[in-house]
């Protein structure tokens, strides 16, 4: 235990704000983890950043007119594809990282080619929308984000869209609602989770260790 505290105290983890989601929850685990985090919008700091976290909840449109109005989208373009820094998309952060999605008209970074779909059931179903809750989760791959990672992992879910990826291969884990969807995704530097690590308890607090330690 003590080699990883040592390992991640050197490391900066930039939790990106622009001003969606609750991010105050992913900054108290990562410093349970004992990673140095911070929750910041400035330019400079996501610049410095060694690794980088996309949070949030809320509408697609909004998130991205949001990073447009706080000229950040360049400096994330930069960072994760000319730099390669690690960047992890939670929720809605992880829709963010595709081309575009059903509840907007906005583009987002394209860094994962693939749309963003609402969940649609018929209405005797009994398949409720919003996805809400503790679900389990198949990894498809292997993945340095679930090293060591317990046993039949579950998370915890609040998602009215999931992730439909062009390439399968990015697909690191899918989950079961209805249908069998993207719960996470990887691609080179890029990993996302359409549930919330901060709030998943012990899987979780795995998952952002990995993270912090790659």
């Amino acid at each position: 235990m003590r080699i990883t505290l040592i390992l991640l105290i050197g490391i900066m983890i930039i939790i990106v704000d622009y001003k969606v989601g609750n991010l105050g929850s992913i900054l108290n685990m990562l410093r349970k983890i004992g990673a140095k985090a911070e929750i910041s919008s400035d330019r400079k700091k996501i610049e410095d950043a060694a690794k980088l976290i996309l949070p949030g909840v809320g509408s697609y449109d909004t998130g991205v007119k949001n990073l447009q109005e706080l000229e950040l989208i360049n400096i994330l373009n930069f960072k994760v594809l000319e730099q390669k820094v690690p960047v992890l998309g939670i929720c809605l952060g992880m829709q963010l990282l595709t081309t575009s999605s059903e509840e907007g008209i906005e583009q987002g970074f394209s860094w994962i080619k693939g749309r963003t779909k609402r969940f649609r059931f018929p209405e005797d179903s009994n398949l409720k929308v919003p996805h809400m809750g503790w679900n389990y989760v198949n990894q498809q791959k292997e993945s340095i984000l679930f090293k060591e990672m317990y046993e039949t992992p579950k998370f915890y879910f609040v998602h009215s869209y999931y992730i439909e990826p062009v390439d399968n291969s990015d697909i690191l884990a899918t989950t079961s609602h209805g249908i069998e969807f993207c719960s996470s995704l990887e691609k080179e530097n890029i990993f996302g989770t359409q549930f919330h690590p901060e709030k998943s308890h012990k899987y979780g607090m795995r998952l952002l260790r990995n993270f912090a330690n790659l």
